[in-house]
């Protein structure tokens, strides 16, 4: 349900064409769907402008099939599980022929919100340290434009030879928000904030040899970081990243 349709019922209801009992029916039947494995939260699109975000792993494809359908059938619009396998997406397909799978972002998606407005005056830029992150990267990616944004990307563009970064200057200059993605030591995040006013999310990755504990030495490092303005999601999270600079990128 969106804002949309609480203003249909309303007026519905104000003109006579809905009853007191048949308006508020309608509202109670949409907060939430109860199944046996999950609860479906349908007024999140109403609250946060997206449907409820499937997160796959862990569940079976039956399940993730089954809350996908349910979500189709309760809204309008875009519709997102993260961390999903081609067994998950197989699945899906059975009840939403229309879904999409991106392997390498590892995302069942649909798009088919033709009300999103995407301005180009107001960019996400996704810069990656290495062809590696790419994965975390198009996650990111994808969330963000599912979302209703503008998405730019730069990867491969790391402190090994930074003279990469700095062709990509007029890309950072113009974007609005920034998602630095990196592993190994995590050093592009403060190097891309020191070069900008704008917001900066980081995005430490598991990318990296021993010391690097699957993450650990990247995230501490931005965590850490000297630059003005830089934020730090979860290892690997380029769903939260993407998701985040969203928010940000629509506040005017």
């Amino acid at each position: 349900m969106k804002k949309k349709d609480i203003v249909k019922l309303l007026q519905d209801y104000k003109q006579g064409t809905l009853s007191e009992e048949e308006a508020a029916a309608k509202i109670a039947e949409v907060p939430f769907e109860e199944m046996q494995f999950a609860e479906i939260d349908h007024h999140r699109e109403l609250r946060q402008g997206m449907p409820e975000v499937i997160y796959a792993a862990g569940k079976t494809p039956e399940q993730v099939r089954d809350i996908f359908a349910s979500l189709y059938s309760h809204s309008d619009g875009n519709l997102l599980a993260t961390r999903a396998s081609r067994e998950h997406y197989d699945k899906v397909l059975e009840k939403v022929p229309e879904a999409e799978y991106d392997e390498t972002a590892r995302l069942i998606y649909l798009d088919r919100d033709r009300s999103l407005q995407r301005d180009e005056n107001h960019q996400i830029l996704i810069l990656t340290a290495g062809t590696s992150d790419v994965p975390v990267a198009e996650e990111a990616r994808l969330t963000a434009y599912l979302f209703g944004n503008v998405v730019k990307t730069c990867y491969d563009c790391g402190v090994a030879g930074i003279h990469r970064l700095f062709a990509h200057l007029p890309e950072i200059k113009a974007a609005n928000v920034i998602i630095v993605i990196a592993g190994m030591e995590g050093a592009l995040a403060s190097v891309v904030g020191g070069l900008t006013d704008k917001p900066v999310i980081a995005v430490p990755t598991s990318v990296g040899y021993g010391a690097s504990f699957k993450g650990v030495a990247a995230l501490l490092s931005m965590l850490n970081s000297c630059a003005m303005g830089v934020s730090v999601v979860n290892i690997d999270n380029g769903f939260g990243a993407g998701a985040l600079a969203s928010k940000i990128n629509k506040l005017r």
